[in-house]
């Protein structure tokens, strides 16, 4: 299973997703690809927010070496599930949909989690050190779910 996951900008949220994931898949020694994308063309080629990369590196995840790329409609060739941050994401990314498949494919990450109340991952870029610390715990969680998905097919 190919796993693409999204938010705005790829420097914050799908990043730490992203990593999350490489390190579960890799860990278990399972196939698959996961990547990372924007919506937004704000960052591309531009490493993850600084903020994270520490986050991510003080939970032992490495995601220094990812870039910023732009979600293209040929992800949906490459990716059999994209995990979306927030609506606006959401909306963005079933907006190329080409047919019923594609959009099938589009799932908020959150969703995974029905004991959480949020439905939506925040954006940390503006706020402090405690909302990076909350998206990775909340990404943590969700990447666990998707972990044992891929562990059960």
């Amino acid at each position: 299973m190919n796993i693409l996951m999204v938010c705005l900008g790829n420097i914050c949220r799908s990043p730490m997703a992203d990593g999350l994931m490489r390190k579960k898949v890799s860990d278990h020694k399972l196939q698959a690809i996961v990547d990372s994308a924007g919506t937004a063309n704000y960052h591309v080629g531009g490493a993850p927010d600084t903020r994270m990369t520490a986050t991510a590196r003080n939970k032992g995840i490495d995601i220094s070496g990812l870039k910023a790329r732009q979600f293209e409609v040929t992800d949906f060739d490459t990716f059999d599930m994209i995990y979306v941050m927030d609506q606006s994401n959401y909306a963005n990314v079933v907006g190329l949909a080409r047919n019923e498949s594609d959009i099938q494919k589009v799932e908020l990450i959150l969703d995974l989690l029905p004991d959480v109340n949020e439905a939506e991952v925040p954006d940390p870029y503006y706020g402090g050190q405690d909302g990076f610390e909350h998206v990775y715990d909340l990404l943590d969680k969700s990447t666990d779910i998707i972990l044992n998905k891929l562990l059960n097919e």
